[in-house]
């Protein structure tokens, strides 16, 4: 296995450095009795107020990235690498430090009604870190709940905060979770797939609350999606993942007009394009693979690539520069220009 460090793309301009880095991330989990990858020499960086996607199938390992970050990972997972936060290296933070940590790292999860107590009012969610963490009295914490259901678009706060969990709608529920992790004021936000169990509509008023909020507030961004075209609405750049590794890194908007890598290409073609008239979808062939079924000596997408030559099973490819941007295939440089999506 070939776990390379490397620089994911320069920082935005006037940027110093970077506000999260992702060093060689390597998880395993035990599995059947033994301990199995999960993830494979991750890297990435990201800036203050940039956002970067976080792109695959499920089982790419981008939910164990994020958990990686948040250090909400399984018991006895072992893992390897370096999470620095501002300069400071996350495994070691303890105490006081962790609870700061914990502060300016906030996540947003698929499923609010998975994460919200049911029997108990959205104002008691929302305002309990900051009355037991940081000791803001009920009152004055109300308030600032108000203010902030206001910022993601919910009006009249203060009966929304006297409501129950099951009198919001989907939509209404996210913008709650979303206003909640940004009451403690972090710096990074953690959106692992906030828009999957929402209707179209809803997920791009979703989106544009989150793209606003990064721009007022200079928020880091990792959104985590398996839809190209969610996290280009965004997103900065993008990093594609397969098999708990990452394949490409690309600026967003290039993603489908001049994709890298040939499982990037795939899925954007294999999503439905409204504009056009209907044709029929250009599945990728096979299923997806895990971390803990790829071949270490090879290409880990072969088995499903169109362009699989005899040279993409002989070896595993690093991760190398190309254009401005980074993908992991052996045979980058015949397909450059080649893998644009067309949906003919």
């Amino acid at each position: 296995m070939t776990a390379t460090t490397i620089e994911t793309q320069p920082q935005p301009a006037g940027a110093g450095s970077p506000l999260l880095e992702v060093d060689s991330l390597a998880l395993q989990l035990p599995v059947d009795g033994e301990y199995r990858p999960i993830l494979r020499g991750v890297s990435f960086t990201l800036a203050a107020g940039e956002a970067l996607g976080l792109v695959g199938e499920s089982g790419s390992g981008k939910s164990m990235t994020v958990r990686a970050i948040d250090r909400i990972l399984p018991p006895r997972a072992r893992l390897e690498g370096t999470i620095r936060f501002d300069g400071q290296t996350v495994a070691d933070l303890s105490g006081a430090a962790l609870k700061k940590y914990r502060g300016e790292v906030a996540m947003v999860f698929q499923d609010p009604r998975a994460h919200i107590n049911p029997v108990r009012r959205v104002g008691d969610f929302m305002t309990e870190v900051l009355r037991t963490n940081l000791g803001v009295k009920p009152k004055a914490a109300a308030e600032r709940a108000v203010e902030m259901l206001a910022r993601v678009g919910i009006p009249d706060g203060a009966r929304r905060l006297d409501q129950y969990p099951h009198e919001l709608s989907g939509g209404l529920l996210q913008r709650v979770m979303i206003a909640s992790a940004l009451l403690t004021e972090p710096r990074l936000l953690l959106a692992d797939e906030p828009t999957t169990a929402l209707d179209v509509t809803t997920q791009a008023e979703i989106m544009a609350i989150l793209d606003d909020l990064r721009r007022d507030f200079q928020l880091a961004v990792l959104f985590i999606t398996h839809d190209l075209d969610l996290a280009s609405a965004v997103c900065n750049r993008t990093a594609v993942m397969y098999a708990g590794e990452i394949v490409e890194v690309r600026q967003s908007s290039l993603l489908h007009t001049d994709p890298l890598h040939p499982y990037t290409s795939a899925l954007g073609a294999a999503r439905p394009d409204i504009s056009e008239s209907a044709h029929r979808l250009q599945a990728i062939a096979g299923r997806p693979l895990s971390a803990l079924e790829a071949p270490l000596d090879a290409c880990a997408f072969a088995a499903r690539c169109q362009h699989h030559e005899e040279v993409c099973d002989s070896s595993h490819p690093d991760l190398v520069a190309i254009d401005g941007g980074l993908t992991r295939c052996v045979r980058a440089d015949d397909l450059r220009g080649r893998l644009g999506v067309s949906h003919d």
